[in-house]
């Protein structure tokens, strides 16, 4: 039998006036992720925040009728962001990532959409298990196909897909049969832009309960300059 400890920290770091990155931790749903509203669009926090409160909704729901469907769950939510923005920008729109994991007979069940990133460890070994959505990965992957693709360095970090955009983004799902002593963060790139991923598995792995190894890895991206927002919740899997 698992049990899960859980904890979440969000900084709105030392540049940025507003924090746009919203957090999710609920114990009681078994769902957890971060949402970051996308810059250089307005509402970027209203977005963020109506994301994880829409698939928090559809996770508590499952609580009673036992099924949840994830992806819908995010398609959902990107509809609702899409009206949303009708409405309080209706030139630009606003939009944001999210990365959730919902627990669900001992399996993690992860839906991403964007460049918030979901990592793993087991056995000592972490790693990533989302790719961002974002220019530069798009061209790699079609230039694997075989297709000619050029880009602007400039632009090599833009998201290719986002929650609210008009046409509904494809939502990558990854399944994770759990085992005791996993350890999971989901995190918003104001983390993943100042500690590498070979250090964030360290400092994941260094500290026995969760709310010390999120204080120290969000702390840790603010004092190295803190230029975006800086979020992570992390998820301790643990025998009983």
């Amino acid at each position: 039998m698992l049990s899960i400890r859980a904890a979440a920290l969000t900084d709105i770091g030392r540049v940025r006036r507003e924090n746009e990155d919203r957090l999710l931790i609920d114990e009681a749903a078994l769902l957890f992720g971060v949402a970051d509203g996308v810059g250089g669009l307005p509402g970027g926090a209203e977005a963020a925040q109506l994301a994880v409160e829409s698939v928090s909704a559809a996770a508590r729901a499952d609580l009673a009728n036992g099924h949840l469907d994830l992806r819908a769950a995010v398609q959902l939510a990107n509809r609702k962001v899409l009206e949303l923005g009708q409405q309080i920008s209706p030139s630009m729109g606003i939009g944001t990532t999210l990365t959730v994991g919902c627990i669900r007979d001992n399996t993690l069940i992860i839906a991403h959409v964007g460049d918030s990133r979901c990592y793993g460890s087991r056995s000592g070994v972490f790693a990533r298990l989302t790719e961002d959505h974002s220019v530069e990965n798009e061209a790699r992957l079609r230039r694997a196909r075989g297709e000619v693709i050029y880009y602007h360095e400039a632009n090599r970090n833009a998201l290719t897909r986002c929650i609210g955009q008009p046409t509904p983004p494809e939502v990558d799902l990854i399944t994770r049969p759990l085992q005791a002593g996993d350890r999971y963060i989901f995190c918003s790139d104001g983390v993943t832009r100042m500690l590498p991923d070979s250090e964030l598995g360290v400092l994941l792995m260094k500290f026995p309960d969760p709310r010390t190894a999120i204080e120290d890895i969000v702390n840790l991206a603010v004092r190295r300059g803190g230029p975006d927002n800086a979020t992570a919740v992390a998820v301790f899997i643990d025998s009983v």
